[in-house]
């Protein structure tokens, strides 16, 4: 299909089965990365592991490589060490701190704004509260700004099992606490969530201070199409920060969106078409990527 995407992995996918509704399953992402010549993908669910999917997928599929993942959010018990660890004896690459569950996260989405558009995920946090089901948030930091003891614990899984630490939709303190601490405990991988999303934006310099600690910032395609930040300021943060540094990946799976290849290519296309050198963008979806999941 398209050579610039030969050999790339997303990262960040929302594919079926799922709560909400998604464009695409497994097995048609995995038929797709096939047809279009990428490697492969994680599939991000903000409820549920998804290594057992993956494990099928690549049985069924083994030209395509889909890696599982958790998020830890209410659904599994939110900073849960023992699902960390049965996620990681189930073969999970990826461990998101909360999403649409982070307490910094809500306390954004849910304010007073009327007119305010809200996230996918939100239809599913209304319709609970609505059926008086408890819907806790997680806040990964103790009244004194010190991490709570879960959060140690599953820093040790992560550095155990050579996992990556995906760091969500944390506020900033809970970013720096949480890197600085994995650094510590010997997490080698580390993923900056949505650098550029409003909710969790990091300008240059606190990237470059995170960049010290060894984690990749993660740039997202579905956050500048569907006009949360404008493409320049992505591409600026890219270039001060240095393509090493960086994953990109789309966040893509919304029922009405792109497909992830389609995606993948269009932001590969955009930043070439904007002055980064083709061999700087095949570095940021096949050799970090790669890197990132030690192959």
């Amino acid at each position: 299909m398209k050579d610039i995407i030969k050999g790339a992995y997303d990262l960040h996918v929302h594919s079926a089965p799922d709560i909400l509704p998604r464009k695409f399953d497994d097995l048609e992402m995995a038929q797709r990365i096939i047809d279009s010549g990428m490697a492969g993908f994680a599939a991000k669910s903000h409820y549920f592991c998804t290594a057992e999917r993956a494990k099928l997928v690549n049985k069924l599929y083994p030209d395509c490589n889909m890696v599982g993942a958790i998020s830890l959010n209410s659904s599994v018990g939110g900073i849960n060490p023992m699902a960390v660890e049965m996620a990681a004896r189930a073969g999970t690459k990826i461990v998101w701190f909360p999403t649409c569950d982070s307490k910094h996260e809500q306390s954004f989405v849910f304010n007073d704004d009327p007119n305010k558009k809200l996230p996918y995920w939100a239809s599913i946090v209304i319709q609970l509260k609505e059926d008086g089901i408890n819907y806790p948030t997680y806040r990964i930091l103790d009244e004194t700004g010190k991490l709570i003891d879960e959060v140690y614990e599953i820093l040790d899984i992560i550095a155990k099992y050579d996992m990556i630490l995906a760091t969500g939709h944390l506020s900033h303190e809970e970013t720096f606490a949480l890197v600085e601490e994995a650094s510590k405990r010997g997490v080698e991988k580390i993923i900056i969530t949505h650098v550029t999303f409003p909710t969790t934006f990091y300008d240059i310099e606190e990237q470059k201070r995170l960049i010290k600690y060894g984690a990749y910032m993660e740039h997202c395609y579905t956050t500048y199409s569907t006009n949360k930040v404008d493409f320049s300021v992505m591409y600026e943060q890219i270039k001060a920060v240095g393509t090493d540094n960086v994953i990109l990946a789309t966040d893509l799976g919304q029922s009405t969106a792109l497909y992830p290849d389609e995606g993948l290519y269009d932001f590969a296309m955009k930043l070439i078409e904007a002055g980064i050198d083709e061999s700087d963008v095949r570095d940021m979806i096949v050799k970090n990527p790669a890197d990132l999941l030690g192959l």
